[in-house]
């Protein structure tokens, strides 16, 4: 859902430091941009997999066009997103078509695993068109699955997506379907799969994750395996021998806290911190923890929860959630720790690093940024964690 005119300005800040220009643009969402409907195509009705990365690479590419025209330089291109536009930076740096379109990635709280197999994105297309028909006049009853997709209504379209993506992370834990699909041409493998087998794009990396990613993903946007049933779930496919190290490391599942840490890291922290590690073998890589929240965060729970960042590095401090969420004190910090983050991706947007206070990232060092009050590096931060969980998932 949403649109890069819900975030107009962002980029402000950025392009006020005279060294860069912003670029943002929209693909295909939901069920249209990402459910593979291809077994549906016919050659009066085309239907591709992956419409939403098709939209993306044809963004950038005209991106590489154009840009001159702007003052930009093709050949020194940053793509940078949070969240499913992280997870759309990682699917990128493993696609063939993207190749020379960037020089240099961000990725902010990436679900790196956010991308599935034919077999199961075409299930969930099969579920979709069953739920459609349902809801469609009894005179379509004899429309092909083709037909009825290109007759539908944009409210119907959505309101069946919203259905089935609901029951995904019920059925499916872990997962969530509207997300791109392997389909062997397109995207040939899974992006962690690109990057075990060397087949990811060889640019410079910043990956990191929030402290606490799974403190706000209640309600609606229910959509970790935080409840006592997913988190089962993801224990039956885990080796016995590490579920009793597991259940220490979150101690007390599946109460609320420790079910939302254990959710966020299966599909944020974890992931992002194995595919750093990946692609340090071929290219520098600079890993970053974002600590960061107002007391208020902290009081309701919350912490540095999935996406706060944004409002620091962005300077966005003066909307109404971020004046709120200051109310108790912290501003002053969240806006130091924004202008010290816009430093650094500002800098390796420019030259492929940040500042000389940040090392790379290795399998030996694991050294890692941590934005807080006062930005410090570790090595390893989470390291008892991190071994855990390679004993719970080896064949990630």
């Amino acid at each position: 859902m949403g649109s890069s005119h819900d975030f107009t300005g962002r980029g402000e800040r950025f392009v006020h430091s005279g060294r860069v220009v912003y670029v943002s643009f929209n693909y295909r969402l939901g069920a249209l941009g990402y459910l593979d409907f291809s077994r549906y195509s016919t050659p009066e009705r085309p239907l591709e997999s992956n419409p939403g990365l098709r939209d993306q690479v044809a963004a950038l590419r005209w991106v590489r066009d154009n840009i001159r025209a702007f003052g930009g330089n093709p050949h020194n291109v940053t793509v940078f997103g949070e969240s499913a536009g992280a997870n759309a930076v990682i699917t990128l740096m493993a696609m063939p078509s993207a190749s020379g379109l960037f020089a240099r990635a961000i990725a902010q709280s990436t679900p790196i695993s956010a991308s599935f197999s034919h077999a199961l994105s075409a299930g969930w297309a099969a579920e979709f068109v069953a739920e459609l028909r349902a809801l469609s006049p009894p005179d379509t009853s004899a429309l092909t699955p083709n037909e009825l997709l290109s007759m539908a209504s944009v409210s119907d379209l959505t309101r069946v997506a919203l259905v089935v993506s609901a029951r995904t992370p019920d059925a499916y834990p872990g997962t969530f379907c509207l997300a791109p699909v392997v389909d062997g041409d397109f995207l040939p493998e899974r992006p962690l799969d690109a990057f075990r087998n060397g087949n990811a794009h060889r640019v410079p990396l910043i990956i990191g994750t929030n402290e606490r990613e799974g403190s706000v993903f209640t309600g609606r946007v229910d959509v970790l395996p935080r409840s006592p049933m997913r988190i089962a779930a993801i224990f039956d496919h885990a080796p016995v021998s590490s579920h009793h190290a597991m259940r220490t490391v979150y101690a007390s599942l599946p109460e609320n806290r420790s079910a939302a840490d254990f959710g966020s890291d299966f599909v944020f922290w974890y992931p992002s911190m194995q595919l750093g590690e990946l692609h340090s073998r071929v290219a520098p890589v600079y890993v970053y923890r974002f600590d960061l929240a107002p007391r208020l965060m902290h009081l309701l729970g919350l912490g540095a929860t999935h996406g706060i960042e944004l409002l620091a590095l962005f300077d966005q401090v003066d909307f109404p959630f971020a004046r709120a969420m200051s109310l108790l004190g912290g501003r002053e910090r969240f806006v130091s720790a924004g202008e010290r983050m816009r430093t650094h991706w500002l800098r390796f947007a420019c030259t492929g690093r940040p500042d000389d206070t940040w090392p790379t990232y290795t399998e030996t060092n694991r050294l890692t940024l941590i934005i807080d009050e006062e930005d410090r590096v570790e090595s390893d931060p989470r390291g008892e964690r991190r071994a855990v969980w390679q004993a719970f998932l080896p064949d990630f």
